[in-house]
């Protein structure tokens, strides 16, 4: 070995060399390595060294997959190497012996053509004069962990093996080791460019151990594949003998520790008899499969929701009625039917243990608080709260679950809601119950009959389960912005609770003690900073809003927050008070016209009251006469129950043709028309009956009809005026109009009750039986009952022909 490296310091390098490229290998001085050469300019390289001293530049390329690398794409640093030996192939590529020789680093390139010609410098190699003490370890870290790479498969000749174990220069055995590692080239590269022998050294011991912990690993995963392997060879045996060799088996061992915490967690939940026999049944199966077995998956994952549910937890209610009313009123302003329904409950629940929880329906339009006032119930009764929204629900399994014989099967959200819980007694709003639809996957509605029934839910059975839950503790709390689509089976299970629309005052309390508190919280502000008059309010309310409920208020209050706090984030610290003169600052424009009442009492138009999802509206139905053949025309995008209520009023106009001065056959030389303003918007109900026939009616007769009065009602074909609903709605948007007298059936005196007081102090509401009572009051005057000759109706009509067309 020392007379080879005597012969390799005599060999003089030149400055320049050819320079052969190399792909995936990096070639380190000492070593000795066959090359397959084949590109044109690395032959070239070869040719030019053999032709000369047989010296060549050898570089690794940065990027393998270029196949003529340019200068940028080779490592500077490289090592000289003499070609030992060379043989030509028959398919014109070149192998070649290659003993590095020493470290050098490229200067520049001299030529390019026909094959690269390099400057070069050499980097001497750094002579460490003493071997300490921390050289010495490292050098015997090296050898033992290459002797550990070794012993777990690593192919590394003996003699290799021998050579290391002798060398005493740290810098070549660092080199050695690395070019019997297989590294990747960006490793080698940097040890090959690192001067320092025990910094090459450190390098190489990290390497060391990344290799060594792979190695390991890899080791440990082949033997842990075998025992598999022998494992399951075996268990065809050891299963026919499963009780007698079940130390042997490690596997039905675990599962055995398994099935045992299993069926501890089945005996501490507390399940009824028939749930636990259920459950030991099945955890006694888990415990004869095999782990591996698909249906042992589907076993574990079943045992699992049995242990989880509530069967037998339940919280404890709050049953101090005080503390729960004062609850309620912290979170909610006025909804006293709802509140006094969750009093009773607490009441009767405090005198007896065992009662069935209510099943309640919050009937109303979006935005009054449904859905907050069910997280304030269970707050105020000290359950806990689940929701689940069933709007656009179509899969009768959302509701029961799927069986297990389906892949990926589930209970139900009732049964994932109650095991969310925690507790056998939450309770539970089911959203938007109206919104449930029906396909072919069943309907929704159908399997919520047995949750919501008192009668049946105590034993409510989920397909997943199959086995009956108590929901009877559970309050169920529903909610809907309309009942009609409801069907009527699930209708009369629930206890129907209607929150209305708030009216202005009730919007302006809400707003003072929660809505602009809780803005000013949001946006970072104080009352400091920022003040909203009760004039502003109420402005926001009549002019930038329309709506049943309170979340567009919610919104303006907020853009208002928002502009003040980009003021106060540009620095401007003064109190911002926001009144009716300064409100456009803040909102812009306003986005609606407050309702008016008609300028004057006009012949052909009635003032009515229609109900909308977002609160009452005025309607001025009008009707006009021309001369015709007896046609009666409907506008204004009605609906099929509106057009038939039109028809009905004209019934009763023609069967009254006596007691309202009118000839018996008056229609036949006429045609009628009657309209309905605002015809974008499509219009339905029957409750403009009333309106129609009075508008009507008033036309025939020239009577105007009163600007003062507004009404509301169905007709029938003998005059009889049946209920309508949307009492209080209605009575607001004619209090918006400044209409403070308002026409209603008779039927509807209960509906009155619903209206705050200080409003029904502000108006005055007339009962009517019968079309008759209507037209007293809303007819300027009295009724002739006598019969004019026909042509002296027409001519009346010819007469005022422009006074008619005006009207209508």
């Amino acid at each position: 070995m020392s007379t080879e490296i005597k012969e390799q310091e005599q060999i003089i390098i030149p400055d320049s060399l050819p320079l052969l490229p190399t792909r995936d290998v990096v070639i380190f001085p000492f070593m000795i390595v066959p090359l397959f050469v084949g590109r044109e300019k690395s032959i070239n390289a070869v040719d030019a060294a053999l032709a000369k001293d047989r010296l060549v530049f050898i570089a690794a390329q940065k990027d393998m997959t270029k196949e003529d690398p340019e200068p940028p794409d080779l490592y500077t640093v490289g090592t000289v190497g003499l070609i030992i030996r060379m043989i030509k192939l028959p398919d014109g590529r070149v192998k070649i012996l290659a003993q590095g020789l020493s470290r050098a680093m490229v200067k520049n390139y001299v030529q390019e053509k026909p094959t690269y010609i390099v400057s070069i410098e050499k980097i001497k190699d750094v002579t460490v004069s003493q071997v300490t003490l921390e050289i010495e370890a490292m050098m015997r870290n090296i050898r033992e962990q290459l002797e550990k790479l070794s012993s777990l498969g690593r192919v590394i000749s003996p003699e290799i093996m021998m050579i290391i174990d002798n060398i005493q220069e740290p810098g070549r055995l660092a080199d050695l080791v690395v070019s019997n590692l297989g590294l990747k080239v960006e490793d080698a590269q940097k040890i090959l460019e690192t001067i320092d022998p025990f910094q090459r050294l450190e390098k190489v011991n990290e390497y060391l151990v990344r290799e060594l912990q792979v190695s390991t690993m890899q080791a440990k995963i082949q033997s842990q594949a075998k025992e598999e392997m022998d494992k399951s060879q075996r268990e065809y045996f050891l299963r026919e003998q499963l009780r007698a060799i079940k130390t042997e088996l490690g596997e039905i061992e675990e599962i055995s520790e398994e099935v045992d915490d299993i069926k501890k967690k089945i005996k501490k939940t507390k399940m009824s008899p028939e749930v636990e026999k259920e459950a030991l049944k099945q955890s006694d199966r888990l415990e004869m499969m095999h782990p591996d077995a698909a249906e042992a998956a589907l076993i574990r994952t079943y045992l699992d929701w049995l242990t989880e549910l509530p069967w037998s937890r339940s919280t404890k209610d709050i049953l101090d009625i005080k503390k729960a009313k004062t609850i309620l009123d912290e979170d909610h302003y006025d909804l006293e039917k709802v509140k006094e329904r969750i009093l009773e409950y607490l009441a009767v629940r405090k005198l007896k243990d065992k009662i069935k929880g209510p099943i309640l329906c919050f009937v109303g339009p979006p935005g009054v608080g449904k859905t907050s006032l069910g997280r304030s119930i269970a707050r105020a009764m000290g359950r806990k709260f689940v929701r689940i929204s069933l709007g656009g629900v179509r899969d009768e399994a959302e509701i029961r679950g799927h069986r297990r014989t389906y892949v990926g099967a589930l209970p139900g959200r009732i049964i994932q809601g109650i095991k969310q819980a925690g507790s056998n007694n939450p309770v539970f709003m089911l959203d938007e119950i109206d919104k449930l639809g029906t396909d072919f996957r069943g309907d929704p509605s159908s399997a919520l009959l047995e949750v919501l029934d008192p009668e049946q839910n105590f034993a409510f059975s989920d397909h997943y389960l199959n086995l009956p839950f108590d929901l009877s503790k559970v309050m169920f709390i529903t909610t809907a912005n309309l009942l009609d689509p409801i069907p009527s089976a699930l209708q009369d299970r629930m206890e129907v609770i209607d929150i209305a629309g708030y009216t202005e005052e009730e919007k302006l309390e809400i707003a003072k003690k929660f809505i602009i508190e809780r803005q000013l919280k949001e946006h970072g502000l104080d009352k400091r900073l920022l003040r909203i008059t009760d004039e502003a309010v109420r402005k926001v309310i009549s002019q930038y809003t329309k709506e049943a409920g309170l979340r567009n208020l919610e919104r303006e209050v907020a853009s208002i927050c928002r502009k003040v706090a980009r003021k106060v984030a540009e620095g401007e610290k003064e109190l911002a008070t926001v009144t009716h003169d300064n409100l456009h600052e803040f909102l812009g424009i306003t986005k609606f016209s407050p309702d008016e009442e008609q300028e004057r009492d006009e012949i052909g138009v009635a003032t009515g009251l229609a109900w909308t999802p977002v609160g009452g509206e005025i309607l001025f139905i009008e009707a006009s006469i021309m001369k015709g053949k007896g046609s009666l025309t409907l506008t204004g995008h009605l609906g099929d129950v509106m057009k038939e209520s039109a028809q009905a009023a004209l019934s009763y106009a023609r069967s009254r043709a006596g007691e309202l001065g009118l000839e018996p056959d008056f229609y036949k030389d006429i045609d009628i028309h009657i309209h309905v303003p605002a015809g974008g918007i499509p219009k339905d109900g029957p409750s403009a009956g009333v309106t129609m026939a009075t508008a009507l009616i008033s036309t025939l007769t020239k009577m105007p009809v009163s600007k003062d009065a507004a009404m509301t009602g169905e007709i029938t074909l003998r005059g009889r005026i049946l209920p309508i609903g949307g009492i209080k709605e209605k009575s607001l948007a004619a209090l918006r109009a400044n209409i403070k007298t308002i026409i209603v059936p008779e039927r509807n005196r209960k509906d009155l009750e619903e209206i705050p007081k200080d409003i029904r102090k502000k108006m005055k509401f007339i009962l009517v039986r019968h079309m008759d009572d209507v037209l007293k009051v809303a007819l300027i005057k009295k009724i002739k009952k006598t019969v004019p000759a026909r042509k002296h109706i027409m001519t009346l009509f010819k007469r005022n022909k422009r006074a008619g067309a005006a009207a209508g």
